[in-house]
């Protein structure tokens, strides 16, 4: 059975790629430099149906996570692909972050903590997991720009993951979400 791919492989609008990474639109009000969508009238919690027009890639992520942790093996067929494997890999990084006694506002400062560190990887850098897969940036602009689009996709990811692991108790994290800390994405993390 093979993993779960991006259904924005098949948008017709090819999106704006730095290198082979896209820069997707985002529902988010984190500044930076992807197009905003329309906001979602539905709690942080949840998100949109695919059909609907504020579905963005990050939603595709959250509900793709649990399903494509577990496979070693994943055929990027498009570009949005590329975004999807980096948002699992962040996912699963700002999980390790959580322990499983911490409350709400501890796992925030740590979560948040890891979103905001700018000192991240990019494509073409020696510490990117998968440099074979991914073209790095062509100067030091689209560089810059591509770091401030992952940061973005970073904490918007981190509040998303958030709203979800702590949405039925504040006091303790979803053990359905924790249970997958130790699952490495590919075998690789960032």
């Amino acid at each position: 059975m093979p993993a779960y791919n991006s259904i924005f492989n098949e948008d017709p609008n090819t999106p704006r790629l730095v290198g082979n990474f896209p820069l997707l639109p985002l529902r988010t009000k984190t500044r930076g430099p992807a197009y905003a969508l329309a906001p979602s009238s539905l709690p942080p919690n949840e998100s949109p149906d695919p059909d609907d027009e504020s579905y963005d890639i990050l939603d595709e992520v959250l509900a793709l996570f649990r399903a494509n942790t577990f496979f070693r093996n994943f055929e990027i067929q498009g570009p949005a692909d590329r975004l999807l494997v980096y948002g699992i890999w962040f996912v699963s990084d700002c999980l390790s972050k959580i322990k499983p006694g911490a409350d709400a506002r501890t796992a925030q400062k740590d979560v948040m903590n890891l979103a905001l560190d700018n000192n991240f990887a990019i494509p073409g850098d020696p510490g990117w997991p998968l440099n074979q897969m991914y073209e790095p940036p062509r100067d030091r602009q689209d560089a810059e720009q591509l770091k401030q689009y992952m940061s973005q996709v970073r904490q918007e990811l981190a509040t998303r993951l958030l709203a979800r692991v702590y949405h039925d108790d504040e006091t303790k994290p979803s053990k359905w979400w924790l249970s997958f800390t130790k699952r490495k994405f590919m075998g690789k993390a960032l």
